[in-house]
């Protein structure tokens, strides 16, 4: 009895510790930092300069009143944040407060991670990796990345229970918290289109009926924003077009080396390029292990992409780790990945603290090592869901309910 209350409530138990550690990791430098210690202790949060550059001290309306590079939803929930810090803190919040926000709020996501994974039956050990998981640490307190996280998983698990007009939707919502949950709605079209057992007459009609749910939802955020502030509300994609790329992605690594200088537009063309190339080899090629299951090549996709993008931050690590644990096969290449992610952390902020002399002499080199050491993690897991069936309790359909005999209910499976 004790060993099953254990596995039942120590994922729970291990994860409210490992957001406490990820709060505290951020918050240790307080509300403002002195020199370069958010890169020499990691504590780096986009929290602390939104609180007074994007209007959230001063209550502002994102895209409305204030600048946001971001989609429509993480604006709507960095305003949310702002406006409980602004009530918990008083006349004196600052940006310490907001920051508290913004952690407790992704602790919440972050449970509700847990807890899909749980209703999914997804294997016990792996609801422990969740509850642990290193780049809670590192980014609870980071960024917003975990509102599309969480939707994104909602998203697949629903795919995975055949509810795709539901998948469809959430993926769509998601792709206006953060973009690249909308790389699960193809695999979903794909899945309608090659159902077997239907003329194609329907099978195109339930990809149509998709397509247009998607985008309805997608559009009942955006719309509203677009038409009341364009310019405030396309600068996320003005933005992510213009900017050149950052320190750990490949085109940044190899042009750092002088192996390919190139300019953004050709990183732009080029990224898109190898992109489009490569996830479609990875459906074609994965095809025929996978064509009941579709979606199960969300997460060698959404890897590929991160690799090919000109844009790698440090937390983007965060959206591929859940997939990584519900989706493969084995656990060790998991956690080669998660140690390229902390070599890759560190290693890109000591990067940015070295040019003032204050960091440990790390160069582009290091991050190039880092990098690759990430990278190689994460294209063997690409390959092996390729060429290899889905794991079996993968495939199960999710634990139901079905009625005893004398009416109360049992799990099965």
């Amino acid at each position: 009895m004790h060993s099953r209350r254990l596995n039942s409530f120590g994922p729970y138990l291990l994860l409210l510790a490992t957001c406490v550690a990820g709060w505290w990791f951020k918050a240790h430098c307080g509300a403002s930092w002195i020199g370069d210690e958010q890169y020499i202790t990691g504590c780096y949060s986009d929290a602390v300069p939104f609180w007074g550059l994007r209007g959230v001290a001063a209550g502002q309306i994102p895209y409305v009143e204030a600048r946001m590079e971001y989609p429509v939803l993480t604006g709507a929930l960095i305003w949310l944040e702002g406006l409980i810090a602004r009530v918990i803190g008083g006349a004196r919040a600052d940006a310490a407060d907001f920051l508290l926000v913004v952690a407790l709020v992704n602790a919440v996501l972050a449970f509700a991670v847990l807890r899909m994974m749980e209703r999914a039956g997804v294997p016990a050990v792996r609801l422990w990796w969740w509850a642990g998981a290193p780049p809670l640490v590192l980014y609870l307190g980071h960024n917003w990345d975990m509102l599309a996280v969480a939707l994104a998983v909602a998203a697949f698990l629903a795919a995975r229970r055949g509810e795709a007009l539901s998948a469809a939707a959430l993926a769509a919502i998601g792709t206006a918290a953060k973009l690249f949950p909308v790389l699960l709605l193809p695999l979903i079209g794909l899945q309608a289109l090659s159902r077997g057992g239907k003329a194609w007459r329907e099978r195109i009609r339930s990809a149509a009926i998709l397509t247009v749910v998607a985008i309805m939802f997608w559009a009942m955020f955006n719309a509203p924003v677009a038409w009341r502030a364009f310019d405030h509300w396309s600068e996320f994609y003005t933005f992510s077009r213009e900017r050149g790329g950052t320190a750990a992605a490949v085109w940044e690594i190899m042009g750092a080396q002088g192996w390919w200088v190139s300019d953004t537009e050709t990183r732009n063309l080029w990224s898109f390029v190898a992109f489009a190339g490569g996830a479609a080899a990875i459906v074609l090629l994965g095809w025929r292990r996978h064509s009941d299951a579709l979606w199960a090549l969300f997460t060698s996709v959404l890897a590929w992409f991160l690799l090919t993008n000109k844009v790698y931050s440090p937390q983007f690590d965060l959206w591929l780790y859940p997939f990584l644990l519900i989706t493969s096969r084995k656990l060790w290449p998991v956690a080669w990945f998660v140690l390229g992610d902390l070599a890759a952390y560190w290693a890109e902020f000591w990067f940015f603290a070295s040019p003032g002399g204050a960091g440990m002499g790390v160069t582009q080199g290091h991050i190039a090592v880092a990098a690759a050491f990430r990278a190689a993690a994460m294209l063997w897991i690409i390959v092996d869901a390729v060429r290899s069936p889905a794991p079996a309790w993968l495939l199960i359909p999710p634990p139901a309910m079905s009625p005893r005999p004398e009416g109360r209910p049992t799990p099965i499976g």
